[in-house]
């Protein structure tokens, strides 16, 4: 849902209101509410962040976040599944991972939510890829396809069961396929 305003408003302003549920992110001068996720997103997300985070989390290459704000380049989105290798993890004096993210992930994940706009999502991973992230993907659990986006090439289609997907390079010890991801939901 776009939100307009009663006068343009920045991004500095945009970050100083309170937070939505579901989540709202400005994108080129406009707010817009994501969509609440249901049960196929919330599953893929909750069991795609943590399948991540068990293989790379635990030596401390890369950690997935779940709806983390991450704000850059004019913008601040709130990607489904956001991957960042150890070292870029934005940390405080104390060594804690910081509130703000002001930096593009490593690897973006968005999941399509049944009345989000394809369009809208794609720009968002367009936009990371411009921005620094190595890979993005776009998970549709109606249609069992994930698109994968690089930086400067035509994007990829795995609609098979037996894909293996690929990953960023510091992700190459995880092991997904679509079968796997689209199983899920029927755990």
């Amino acid at each position: 849902m776009v939100q307009s305003p009663s006068r343009p408003i920045t991004l500095e302003e945009f970050l100083k209101l309170p937070e939505t549920k579901p989540a709202s992110e400005y994108i080129d001068g406009q707010i817009i509410q994501k969509p609440m996720p249901q049960g196929k997103h919330s599953t893929i997300q909750t069991e795609l962040a943590t399948t991540v985070n068990g293989v790379l989390k635990l030596q401390k290459i890369a950690r997935a976040f779940s709806e983390l704000r991450c704000t850059f380049g004019g913008r601040s989105t709130v990607p489904d599944v956001s991957v960042f290798t150890w070292n870029r993890i934005p940390r405080d004096p104390n060594g804690e991972v910081t509130n703000t993210f002001p930096i593009a992930p490593d690897w973006v994940i968005e999941i399509l939510s049944p009345d989000q706009s394809q369009t809208k999502v794609t720009k968002n991973i367009l936009y990371c890829l411009n921005h620094g992230s190595q890979m993005g993907w776009l998970i549709d659990p109606d249609e069992q396809t994930i698109f994968v986006y690089l930086p400067r090439q035509q994007p990829e289609v795995f609609d098979q069961s037996e894909q293996k997907l690929p990953a960023p390079s510091f992700a190459h010890e995880l092991n997904l396929s679509v079968g796997l991801v689209f199983g899920w939901l029927l755990e």
